[in-house]
């Protein structure tokens, strides 16, 4: 279903008429009943304050209008949402300021109009994440996403369905991508994000697209040719065309435009896993790992014990994973299928419902019975606190894969060992074994090249629901 955003800014613009009139009389109340910050002489009752509140939603919805506070814009952040709240609040603040002590210069309190701007703020602020958190709700169920077409099927076309995939705020859905033909390298993607064919049959599937949001072309610089064909098509059906630069192959998330005395500039950010990063990295792992050391403990001996009594073997699985930059080490996890499941993989092969070199089955028929109550809570993951601690692994990364799986690999998916692997990791609150293996790449690469502190810290915080819940956890 695609978003129709009008309900949206009407209901923003009546909430925020409703929330301005709410931050007045809170400033109202916090002043002259609590008296607050300092103790009053003459007090004012609140209807003699009504025709300065009439004004007050003049001169905000002004500012509102004229700082256009209520466009959308895809991707912006929460923090820079209110950065414009805040500079058009100052706006009509200082409009209803210079009124107020113009006219009035002695009859009202200043320290009034020093509250009515923050409860303002500050109640806008809080409005605007709930709408996030509601919309993020209907996008990662794909409700009310406007699907756009990629075409494009190389590292610029990558670079593009990763974003939209990682970014479901972005209120986009990918309904497929398209290619040139020849060699390309999206073919596991089939499952979720159709193959629709060559550029030559891109008048046909936006005919047959009627709802088409957007057309994202990401080619080659020396397609411009081919660009300028495709633009035209999209145009001639009225449809949204954005071009995403090639950039020759670099990654899109590290070319930045400066100017340089007038002259625009196309220069390479800092690769984003510098010697600086991953030490603070490292640090927010072992305080982590270091404040959640006893409930760890403590749910891991109740495990163990359920293990030892559950079924005959060993507690702990050990194998051999590939780490960063394809340095091998030993991984910890809790035992969860029979001793002898690794020799019966190949007899299972027929069942693997994953694509790619990922091997899972969704009712795989080696789990004990504490195995699959642990593995739908991924607390088999556990010990790989260890791995951490050790400096294996990361609380937050892709996760270390087989050897085999590595033996498998494209060029392009080997870019994930770039930094040590996770216990959790943005596909994992992302859809989990749900997605197919090239769109959990896709995320690794996005959260490489995008990571920073919070990022992490929000992949940890949004994994604990994902865990409880064992949404796409086999």
């Amino acid at each position: 279903m695609r978003l129709n955003t009008r309900p949206i800014r009407i209901l923003t613009f009546l909430t925020d008429i409703l929330l301005i009139n709410l931050a007045f009389y809170l400033a109202h109340m916090v002043r002259y009943d609590f008296q607050f910050p300092a103790s009053i002489q003459t007090y004012h009752p609140f209807g003699a304050y009504q025709s300065q509140q009439i004004l007050l939603n003049f001169f905000m919805l002004a500012a509102f209008w004229q700082l256009k506070v209520w466009r959308r814009r895809r991707g912006e952040f929460w923090i820079d949402e209110v950065g414009r709240l805040v500079a058009a609040t100052a706006v009509g603040i200082a409009l209803m300021i210079i009124y107020v002590f113009v006219a009035f210069p002695t009859a009202f309190s200043r320290y009034f109009w020093a509250l009515v701007p923050i409860f303002i703020v500050v109640l806008l602020a809080v409005a605007r994440a709930g709408r996030r958190w509601f919309l993020n709700i209907l996008y990662l169920r794909g409700w009310w996403t406007d699907p756009v077409l990629i075409v494009g099927a190389g590292e610029t076309g990558r670079g593009v369905l990763r974003t939209i995939l990682a970014r479901p705020d972005l209120g986009f859905r990918p309904i497929g991508f398209m290619h040139d033909g020849q060699q390309y390298d999206m073919p596991g993607l089939g499952k979720r994000i159709p193959d629709l064919g060559r550029f030559d049959d891109l008048p046909r599937v936006l005919q047959t697209e009627a709802n088409l949001h957007s057309v994202f072309i990401a080619l080659p610089a020396a397609m411009h040719q081919q660009t300028t064909r495709l633009i035209r098509i999209c145009r001639q059906h009225n449809v949204a065309v954005q071009v995403a630069p090639d950039m020759f192959q670099l990654s899109l998330s590290r070319v930045e435009f400066t100017n340089m005395a007038g002259i625009p500039v196309l220069g390479m950010r800092e690769v984003r896993f510098g010697a600086l990063n991953r030490l603070l990295k490292r640090l927010l792992d072992a305080v982590l790992v270091i404040i959640g050391a006893v409930p760890a403990l403590t749910v891991g001996a109740l495990i163990a014990l359920a293990i030892k009594l559950d079924s005959s073997g060993p507690v702990f699985y050990v194998a051999e994973r590939i780490g960063r930059n394809g340095k091998p080490f030993r991984m910890y996890k809790f035992r969860s299928m029979v001793v002898d499941a690794d020799s019966q993989k190949s007899a299972l092969a027929q069942l693997n419902e994953a694509e790619g070199p990922i091997f899972k089955i969704r009712d795989d028929p080696r789990l004990t019975r504490v195995g699959r109550l642990i593995r739908r809570l991924s607390l088999d993951e556990l010990p790989q606190l260890i791995n951490v601690m050790r400096g294996e692994m990361s609380l937050v990364g892709p996760r270390p894969p087989l050897k085999e799986e590595v033996d498998q690999y494209q060029s392009w998916h080997k870019q994930r060992l770039a930094v040590r692997g996770g216990i959790t990791g943005l596909w994992q609150v992302s859809g989990r074994s749900d997605l197919t293996f090239d769109e959990q790449c896709l995320l690794d690469i996005y959260y490489i090249e995008n990571w920073s502190l919070s990022l992490d810290l929000r992949i940890i915080v949004q994994t604990i629901p994902y865990a409880l819940f064992g949404r796409g956890a086999y």
